[in-house]
């Protein structure tokens, strides 16, 4: 792909019209009801760990349909009373991992919770542990055209349920300030709050890092790296499917949800990111409803900021809690 993708004056000003269905709010408002209908319970227990500082505890959640969704939840050792909370969503192929490996947030005083999403976890990092039970018809070896037939067996539906209702799970827990919760991710993650932030009420920032999942017909038609590549080899084979799979895709597109966001949020982007084009990122941002922030790495790819993000993030959320 070309080296660069737009000037960055052209970037900040770059606000595609992106398609979004008649029914797109009535189709996540009834998605979510369905969801919190079904009765499950959120379990919690603590596990034996050598970490001397955190509390651990493996976590277990209703999500989309009531499926169990795991995830680990941490909070400081010794701590009292009600703590603000962080909701962190994964990049594509990764698991919750092992507690151990996600130690920055709890070690600021945050509660914690990391969301295993739901079917991976075998591409990366160190594993995870909830399955996807629901079948799909065709789809190219990687997630991104799980269901992508209809929007109502998409893949991401069943993912960005998941993602809300850890929102809902994480807020009926006593260690855990309901009225003060964040969320963030980065890449895959970074879609996946986006879609959160449009689709709980009343967070406190959202926080996403080099999104993925946003302006679907440019990023397809931009890069030749996956995921995106993923649908562009579907459609390598089913010919003439197109105008279905982005009507699926309008969907579960970051720049609607972008659009429905009220939180404070902080983005980020690489400006030589070949995985999540540097428009397609402020295609969401400059769509973004409530008072946001960007931070710009110029020679940076798909990593974007790294560390150097997270300690700005660390910073935008103590402003705010």
């Amino acid at each position: 792909m070309p080296r660069l993708d737009l000037p960055l004056a052209e970037l900040q000003a770059y606000a595609p019209e992106v398609s979004v269905p008649d029914d797109f709010d009535e189709f996540w408002r009834s998605t979510l009801a369905d969801a919190r209908a079904v009765e499950a319970p959120v379990v919690v227990h603590r596990v034996p760990s050598p970490l001397t500082t955190v509390e651990v505890f493996d976590m277990t959640f209703p999500g989309y349909a009531g499926d169990p969704i795991k995830a680990w939840f941490l909070v400081p050792a010794g701590s009292t009373g009600r703590l603000p909370a962080v909701v962190e969503y994964n990049g594509y192929g990764g698991g919750r991992g092992l507690p151990s490996e996600r130690l920055g947030w709890v070690s600021c005083g945050y509660a914690y919770m990391l969301m295993d999403t739901r079917g991976q976890g075998s591409a990366w990092g160190s594993g995870g542990d909830t399955p996807d039970p629901h079948g799909t018809g065709p789809s190219f070896s990687g997630f991104m055209t799980r269901g992508i037939e209809s929007p109502a067996d998409y893949y991401y539906r069943r993912v960005f349920t998941d993602a809300v209702r850890a929102i809902d799970a994480v807020r009926t827990l006593d260690r855990v300030d309901p009225e003060r919760v964040a969320v963030c991710g980065g890449s895959q993650g970074g879609g996946i709050t986006l879609a959160a932030a449009a689709l709980s009420d009343g967070l406190i920032a959202a926080m996403p890092d080099v999104p993925f999942l946003c302006d679907f017909r440019r990023a397809v038609g931009f890069t030749d790296n996956d995921p995106y590549q993923e649908v562009v080899r579907y459609l390598s084979i089913h010919r003439g499917a197109e105008d279905r799979v982005f009507d699926t895709l309008s969907y579960f597109d970051g720049v609607s949800f972008a659009m429905r966001a009220s939180a404070p949020a902080l983005f980020s982007v690489g400006l030589l990111d070949p995985i999540c084009p540097p428009s397609t990122v402020y295609a969401a941002y400059n769509h973004y409803a409530g008072p946001k922030a960007i931070e710009v790495y110029p020679f940076n790819e798909h990593e974007g900021g790294h560390t150097y993000q997270w300690q700005a993030q660390v910073e935008f959320l103590a402003a705010l809690v």
